[in-house]
């Protein structure tokens, strides 16, 4: 049988709603693979314990993702490898008759290489994107900027003088939205309209953040060989998020401040719950001019796990330790040993999900609660009171969730807020991987059993509604004391009248 190197990248095929299928990636060739052997020959690489087709060449796969699974290779043995790749219509948006490529055709070329320590192996990438064809014209027909000149001087109405920013800001875009970065060209982000001019370019930006985390959902589902597990997961995240999108709605008509007359009540709304459901972090108004419950929704989006629909490929395992602890769940109340995709779900994959869901609210709380009794910690505040606390728990819960986004009337622009943000940072974006990587190792090594007459259908309304229920449970359990005392209680003083 024919192989091929594990590192090989599976080609991708991810569906965007509404817009129709994406293209899938071609990979033209591969200019190099070596793999001596040191010692004896490595195993199959091929042979995989998690793949719904087990012996289909990695080039060939359907999959958005690739938590590579082939048998370990012996200890000494070095790979490197290169890939040409040439993408085209990756993403493409629809409108009537007209259809547009939101991203052009690219062609990128990976360096790889890997080492084998034995049971693990250490591999890096290093992408080069050698041509990429600019298609702007659907942000620069609506007043985005993109040029290369220095800013320009005007006078206004009133005859003052002012300084214009200039630069390439429609190539940002993509780099923002589509990647979940949120880091604007400029500070006001995507409230500035030489960013984002009009509902319709607010509307684009918007579909760029969920593009790939929602598309994986549907990769999912293929890669697990039935595609209802995908969808069973996408209903759960759209029920979660349409529930957001509500309250937040509720919370904040009457309440322009902070917002952009040219978006109004609905579409600020609308954008600040999808990018604290994605980990984008990019704003089209601010969140600390929300009213408190306006204000609670972006928060707990974030504190949920950041797994509604969630960042580039950390939304998916991050909801699918959620899906782990919700079949344990269910299999505690049928009374058997519970299994997901025929693998049975034991102590250690259990052990390995609480730590994981225990990392978050841990670095988030112990930093707060720091910042809450330093005197260089409250120093930054510019609002007293329960508000005062709901901007140092958004602070940390923003960077630890990899959002970005914030209360702004925080000045962290300080060594103390500096450093522990960055810290916080640093163990919410990569020490939560540990136990995801750890759990994904175990499931690979387990045997595949057949369903039986009491095992949980994981591929239907019922279990979406559970794994609705064990979200919300996990992320009120941990953080309802803290909310409580920062913008739900800001609620209630409010009404009576005792603002911050």
């Amino acid at each position: 049988m024919p192989t091929t190197s594990p590192l090989a990248r599976p080609a991708a095929r991810l569906p965007l709603a509404g817009t129709g299928p994406l293209s899938i990636t071609t990979v033209l060739a591969t200019l190099l693979a070596a793999a001596p052997a040191a010692g004896r020959a490595a195993e199959d690489p091929t042979r995989r314990g998690f793949d719904a087709d087990p012996h289909r060449l990695a080039l060939s796969l359907d999959g958005g993702f690739a938590a590579e699974t082939a048998a370990a290779a012996a200890e000494g043995t070095w790979r490197a490898g290169a890939l040409l790749e040439l993408s085209d219509g990756l993403l493409v948006l629809r409108q009537g008759g007209r259809t547009d490529d939101l991203l052009g055709p690219r062609l990128a070329l990976h360096l790889l290489g890997g080492w084998s320590l034995g049971r693990a192996e250490l591999g890096v990438e290093l992408p080069v994107a050698l041509w990429q064809q600019s298609d702007l014209g659907l942000l620069t027909s609506q007043g985005v900027i993109q040029n290369l000149a220095p800013y320009g001087e005007v006078t206004t109405l009133e005859g003052a003088k002012q300084v214009l920013a200039m630069g390439p800001v429609a190539s940002q875009e993509a780099i923002k939205e589509l990647g979940t970065n949120g880091g604007g060209f400029f500070n006001a982000n995507s409230a500035h309209p030489f960013e984002n001019p009009t509902p319709f370019t607010n509307m684009v930006e918007m579909l760029l953040i969920f593009a790939i985390p929602a598309a994986l959902t549907y990769t999912y589902g293929r890669m697990a060989g039935d595609q209802k597990q995908g969808w069973a997961i996408f209903a759960a995240m759209a029920v979660l998020f349409f529930a957001g999108v509500t309250a937040l709605y509720a919370a904040e008509v009457g309440n322009l401040e902070g917002k952009e007359v040219r978006f109004g009540t609905a579409a600020s709304a609308l954008f600040a719950t999808v990018t604290t459901d994605a980990s984008c972090g990019a704003v089209n108004s601010m969140h600390d001019s929300f009213t408190p419950l306006g204000g609670l929704v972006p928060l707990v989006n974030i504190q949920l796990g950041e797994v509604i629909f969630g960042g580039v490929g950390a939304g998916l395992y991050g909801i699918l330790v959620m899906v782990l602890l919700a079949v344990f769940i269910a299999g505690l109340m049928v009374g058997r040993t519970p299994e997901y995709l025929g693998k049975k779900i034991e102590g250690r994959e259990m052990k390995l999900a609480m730590l994981y869901i225990l990392i978050f609210p841990l670095t988030i709380l112990s930093f707060t609660a720091w910042a809450a009794v330093a005197p260089y910690g409250v120093s930054s505040l510019h609002n007293a009171g329960p508000h005062g606390l709901s901007e140092l728990l958004y602070a940390y819960t923003s960077g630890a969730g990899n959002n970005g986004s914030a209360f702004a009337g925080l000045d962290a622009n300080t060594p103390f807020w500096n450093i522990t943000l960055g810290v916080a940072m640093l163990v919410g974006r990569f020490f939560m991987i540990i136990p995801a990587l750890a759990i994904a190792g175990s499931m690979v090594g387990k045997k595949t059993v057949a369903p039986g007459p009491g095992t949980f259908p994981t591929n239907g309304a019922l279990f979406s509604f559970l794994l609705v229920a064990v979200v919300l449970i996990v992320g009120a359990l941990t953080f309802f004391p803290a909310l409580s005392l920062s913008p739900i209680v800001e609620h209630f003083m409010a009404r009576n009248g005792r603002v911050f």
